[in-house]
C-alpha cells in the first residue's frame, strides 16, 4: 500500500470540449492547475504537468467524477499509459464543495474538490476500468431506448389521427401498430378509401397480411363499425390521410430499427459469456450497462449498496432505525424492482406463478407483515444476489424448486 505523503492527488473536472485539472498533496497544498483539450492528443498536457511536481519516491493517483460519459477518453488514456485511476462519486465532491461556509462554483475549485474527496477517500473509491465492450453495450442500451420512446410517441400520435378518422378503430385490431394493422391504416388511412370495398375484397386483403390468420368475419366486423361510426370525412381530408400514412412509414422503420439494435445488443453480449436466458436480453444488457464488470464488487452486498437497494442504518442513542435508501444507481435500481415485479407475476391464462420459488417468498414476507413495496425490496436484495453470482460465475439460473411447505 502506497504512503499517502507518496501521493499527488489529482483531481480532474471534466466536460464536453475540455477538461481542468488541480494537484494537490497529502496536506491538501495546492501544487498546480492544467486547463486542456478533451481529445487524446491534448491528454499528453495533463501528464507532463503533473511530472513536474513528482519527486523521486513519489507516485500519481488521478480522480475522475464521469468516467462513462465526457471523462471516458481520458480515463482510457491514462489507464492504458499506465497511470493509477480512481472513480470519484460526483456527489462526494459535490458535498465537499458545499461544506465550506463560503460556497463558490468554478472549474478550478470543483477540481480542487475531487482532489480533496481523491485524497480523504483513496481506498475507498473503485479504479476506473473503462471496458470497450462494456461501454459499447451501454450505448446500444441508451440508443435502443431513444429509438423505444420515439416510437410510443409515434404510435400515441397514430392513435390520435385515428381517432378522428375512425372512431372505433380500437376494435379492428388487437394491436394498433401490429403488421397486418399498419398495412391496413397505409392502405386505408380514412374510411372514404374504402367505399366500394366489399367484405370479400376486404378478407382476402387481410388474409395475405395475417397468413390467414383473420377471416371475412374480420373484414364483415370492421365494414360494419366504420358503418356505425357515421361518416367522419371533412375537408382537406388528404391532408389528415398523408399524416396517417407518414406517421405508418416512421414507425415502420423504427420497429426494424429497435429490431437491428436488439440483435446488435444480443451479439455483444454473448462476447461476454453470461448465461442469462432467463431474463430477456434487453434486460441482460440494461444490467450489464449499470453494473459494468462485475468483479468491481467484491460482495453481492456492495453491489445492492451501489443500485441504493441496502437499508440506510440511522441511529442516535439507544435508537436505531433502518431506512428505504435514495441513495446509488437508480437507473440499476428500476431495472432490478421492474425484473422483481415480473418474478411475483402470474401467467394470464392458468394463472400461475411465473417464478414459484420467488412468489413463494413474496408470500412469506407478506404473511410476516411486510407491506407490498418491503416485500419487493426484499425480492430485489434477492434477486442482487442471484445477479452477482450468475455475473460472477457465468453460470445459467435454475428456479428452485418450492418445497410444499414453503408453498403452503
Amino acid at each position: 500500500m502506497v504512503q499517502q505523503d507518496k501521493l499527488i492527488y489529482v483531481g480532474v473536472d471534466l466536460h464536453k470540449q475540455h477538461h481542468t485539472a488541480v494537484f494537490i498533496n497529502c496536506w491538501n497544498q495546492k501544487l498546480g492547475e492544467i486547463k486542456f483539450d478533451n481529445k487524446p492528443t491534448a491528454f499528453l498536457q495533463l501528464v507532463k504537468e503533473v511530472k513536474k511536481h513528482v519527486k523521486k519516491g513519489m507516485s500519481v493517483v488521478y480522480g475522475l467524477e464521469d468516467v462513462g460519459g465526457f471523462g471516458r477518453a481520458l480515463a482510457v488514456y491514462l489507464t492504458e499509459s499506465g497511470c493509477w485511476v480512481k472513480e470519484v462519486n460526483a456527489k462526494l465532491a459535490n458535498a465537499r464543495r458545499k461544506s465550506h461556509v463560503t460556497i463558490q462554483k468554478s472549474d478550478s475549485w470543483d477540481a480542487e474538490c475531487v482532489a480533496k474527496v481523491l485524497r480523504d477517500e483513496l481506498h475507498n473509491l473503485p479504479d476506473a476500468k473503462p471496458i470497450d465492450l462494456y461501454w459499447a453495450i451501454s450505448q446500444l442500451v441508451t440508443h435502443r431506448k431513444w429509438q423505444s420512446k420515439n416510437l410510443t410517441n409515434m404510435v400515441k400520435r397514430l392513435h390520435q389521427q385515428l381517432g378522428y378518422h375512425y372512431p372505433s378503430y380500437k376494435a379492428f385490431f388487437s394491436e394498433i401498430d401490429g403488421k397486418t394493422a399498419l398495412a391496413f391504416w397505409h392502405k386505408y388511412p380514412s374510411p372514404k378509401h374504402l367505399t366500394g370495398v366489399w367484405a370479400e375484397e376486404l378478407a382476402k386483403y387481410l388474409r395475405k397480411l395475417s397468413n390467414n390468420g383473420l377471416s371475412t368475419k374480420k373484414a364483415e366486423q370492421i365494414l360494419s363499425l366504420i358503418t356505425a361510426d357515421g361518416d367522419t370525412t371533412r375537408d382537406f381530408q388528404e391532408k389528415r390521410d398523408f399524416i396517417v400514412r407518414g406517421l405508418v412509414k416512421n414507425i415502420r422503420f423504427s420497429q426494424r430499427e429497435l429490431k437491428r439494435v436488439e440483435e446488435e445488443i444480443g451479439g455483444l453480449m454473448k462476447e461476454l459469456g453470461f448465461q442469462l436466458e432467463t431474463i430477456d436480453v434487453v434486460t441482460a444488457a440494461e444490467l450489464v450497462a449499470e453494473i459494468g464488470d462485475i468483479h468491481r464488487f467484491s460482495s453481492p452486498d456492495k453491489l445492492a449498496r451501489f443500485a441504493g437497494i441496502a437499508p440506510i442504518a440511522v441511529g442516535s442513542g439507544n435508537k436505531h432505525r433502518n431506512y428505504k435508501s435514495k441513495q446509488g444507481n437508480r437507473e440499476l435500481h428500476d431495472i432490478i424492482k421492474a425484473l422483481a415485479i415480473r418474478q411475483i407475476a402470474v401467467t394470464r391464462t392458468k394463472k400461475e406463478p411465473r417464478n414459484p420459488y420467488f412468489h413463494a417468498y413474496y408470500e412469506q414476507r407478506m404473511a410476516a407483515g411486510k407491506t407490498k413495496q418491503q416485500a419487493i425490496v426484499c425480492i430485489m436484495r434477492k434477486l442482487v444476489n442471484v445477479i452477482h453470482y450468475l455475473m460472477r460465475t457465468k453460470a445459467a439460473y435454475v428456479i428452485p424448486v418450492v418445497s410444499s411447505n414453503q408453498a403452503a
